[in-house]
């Protein structure tokens, strides 16, 4: 009978590691305040003579969030960066995996019309890094991947003028009724009936005019606990304007004390020209916090 080790290594972990740097700048112009903050993240799980089996995986990831924002007067301009990127490794697998790409640049303008109310115009600009792919297994089971995205493949612009109600900066939405929306991606990876992302085959441009609408509410539910939702809606005019594009984030944070916060992440998507139903992601972590 094999001697059984005198410890037996049972590890999962997940911890992630926050580090962030908040600054406001007024030194050199009152009107202008700029706040950022940069995330990291790994997570890993480990096994070792453990009977109900388990893979071993190690990740990490890093985001980047930051704002510049200008107001004076009856005028605001509010600018968003949102960088994303991870990496998980398992070794059941001979492939590194993203976790997450992602590149977002937000930007509004508005022109106080009355209270709460403004003129506006927002523009967005999302897209990725690296390239994505499909995996799946070839005849004699050995797992193959295909690339489906790249850097601009698919990258969307939308810009359009309408009207923003911001009570503060955790209470607001915009109502954009004319809204252009442009689509890039790679000829290359196109496919039939447009199931590329909505592009014809071939073709390596969409374009787009609907209504968009986007929203923030973050409330304390208690203290020490706070709950942020996002949501955007959009509407494409000239093609089956019932399908209405919806992306929306949930992100509850539970404070520990003054270093430790608990998040859990909640994210769904629906856009049929990239996936008909539901995307889904979730993330609950323990984070660190050092601010700055």
């Amino acid at each position: 009978m094999k001697k059984a080790p005198l410890l037996t290594l049972v590890l999962i972990f997940n911890i992630s590691f926050l580090f962030s740097h908040e600054k406001d700048s007024v030194t050199i112009d009152p009107s202008w305040s700029k706040k950022g903050k940069i995330s990291f993240m790994f997570n890993q799980s480990a096994f070792s003579d453990w009977v109900a089996s388990g893979e071993n995986t190690l990740a990490g990831n890093v985001s980047i969030n930051y704002n510049f924002d200008y107001v004076k007067g009856k005028y605001s301009w509010k600018n968003n960066v949102i960088t994303s990127y991870g990496l998980t490794k398992s070794k059941n697998t001979e492939f590194t995996k993203k976790t997450d790409d992602k590149f977002e640049f937000n930007s509004l303008l508005g022109i106080n019309a009355d209270a709460y109310w403004y003129y506006s115009i927002l523009f967005n600009f999302q897209t990725q890094f690296t390239k994505g792919f499909k995996y799946s297994k070839d005849e004699n089971g050995k797992e193959i991947r295909t690339k489906y995205t790249n850097f601009f493949s698919p990258a969307t612009f939308l810009i359009g003028p309408g009207m923003l109600w911001e009570k503060n900066k955790n209470f607001k939405f915009n109502i954009a009724p004319a809204t252009t929306k442009l689509v890039l991606v790679e000829k290359e990876l196109t496919l039939p009936n447009e199931a590329y992302y909505g592009v014809e085959e071939g073709e390596s441009t969409r374009l787009e005019l609907g209504f968009n609408a986007s929203g923030r509410l973050k409330i304390n539910l208690m203290e020490n606990m706070t709950i942020e939702n996002l949501l955007n809606l959009y509407a494409n005019y000239l093609e089956n304007p019932e399908n209405i594009d919806i992306d929306y984030t949930m992100n509850l944070v539970m404070k520990i004390n003054g270093y430790f916060t608990t998040n859990l992440i909640f994210q769904t998507i629906y856009d049929d020209n990239a996936f008909e139903g539901f995307q889904i992601r979730e993330v609950f972590g323990l984070s660190f916090n050092y601010g700055f």
